[in-house]
């Protein structure tokens, strides 16, 4: 059982992490549209194999964190305090962003193999190797997840399917996709703004429960 639940709760946190526009996402849907579908599966690909190690790195790094139960407390600690402050930000203070995908942002100058573009674009994206570690932490402390071989290989192959999954409707369903993604990029500072708030009141009362228990 555990084992599904590893594998939902990591195809969740990818469409989660990456269904948002960003450059991964956005190059592929690039790629698409200028050199076809299957080149861009390619670079699809190349981009998977990255985040597979970085998804796997994560989850080790994580096992460590919830080893060191002070650390876990020090990192939900600060996790609140950014949480909080980035709810604030996007909620009152960040400047509403323009819809770009109309806009010639991405330019694919390179020629080379859209595989390793794949690759070398995922790794530029240090993001989920923090998130996946907030990931696993979090879950583990609801005893959602534990740090065995079998559910650690099915939260990972639960992440690259779900990423998979988004990269896919960007290829295929861009065209579709523009009207509801310039819709999400206008509303995306309250979008952040709540999420974030939502995850700073639970890492609250889980800080709190921690410490009423230690009382």
């Amino acid at each position: 059982m555990s084992i599904i639940t590893s594998f939902f709760f990591g195809l969740i946190s990818a469409i989660i992490g990456i269904f948002p526009p960003g450059l991964i996402n956005m190059t592929a849907a690039k790629v698409s549209v200028t050199d076809g579908r299957k080149r861009a599966m390619v670079f699809v690909l190349g981009a998977l194999i990255v985040i597979f190690i970085q998804t796997y790195i994560s989850v080790l790094f994580a096992q460590y964190i919830n080893n060191h139960n002070d650390v876990v407390i020090l990192l939900r600690e600060i996790g609140l305090a950014i949480f909080t402050v980035i709810s604030i930000y996007f909620l009152f203070f960040a400047k509403e962003p323009k819809p770009i995908l109309n806009k010639k942002k991405i330019q694919l100058k390179s020629k080379r193999s859209r595989f390793f573009m794949g690759m070398l674009i995922s790794a530029i994206n240090f993001f989920p190797i923090p998130y996946y570690v907030l990931v696993s932490v979090t879950l583990a402390s609801f005893k959602l997840f534990t740090f065995n071989d079998l559910s650690i290989y099915s939260l990972v192959t639960g992440v690259v399917i779900g990423s998979f999954s988004v990269f896919y409707c960007y290829v295929v369903f861009f065209e579709k996709l523009k009207t509801k993604t310039d819709y999400f990029i206008r509303n995306m500072n309250s979008i952040i703004g709540i999420i974030t708030g939502i995850v700073a009141i639970i890492t609250l009362l889980n800080v709190l429960d921690y410490y009423f228990n230690e009382v």
